[in-house]
């Protein structure tokens, strides 16, 4: 299997090919943020401008993929530095993703009431 996999070019990276991967995949992260951000607004602008239901779509994928890589990245960052003393302790971590949960509660809550807001209307 390995021959084969030699053979089409795949098998183990190197430290520059691994950079060159973590930086397009960095690139096209803050790409599509971007974007969702773009399509949530304009989606936004659609409900208050001309009273259409709201698509929920691109917020909750703007949410989710923003939400996955912060607590990927504090998570990972908290097992790099697990045993080192001057580290932050894992109720740190706790207390991040708790207040996260909190903010994401109340976005979520504030999204409803709005849409029932419209429907009302």
């Amino acid at each position: 299997m390995k021959k084969f996999l030699k053979r089409w070019g795949i098998g183990k990276t190197d430290e520059m090919e691994q950079y060159i991967a973590f930086k397009a995949q960095r690139n096209a992260l803050i790409f599509l943020l971007i974007a969702l951000a773009v399509w949530t607004l304009y989606e936004a602008y659609k409900v208050f401008a001309f009273h259409t239901m709201l698509n929920p779509v691109p917020c909750f994928l703007l949410t989710g993929a923003s939400c996955i890589q912060f607590f990927s990245e504090a998570i990972m960052s908290h097992n790099a530095v697990k045993g080192d003393e001057d580290s932050p302790k894992a109720s740190d971590l706790s207390k991040t993703i708790l207040i996260s949960a909190v903010v994401l509660a109340i976005t979520m809550i504030i999204a409803n009431i709005v849409v029932i807001l419209m429907v009302i209307e």
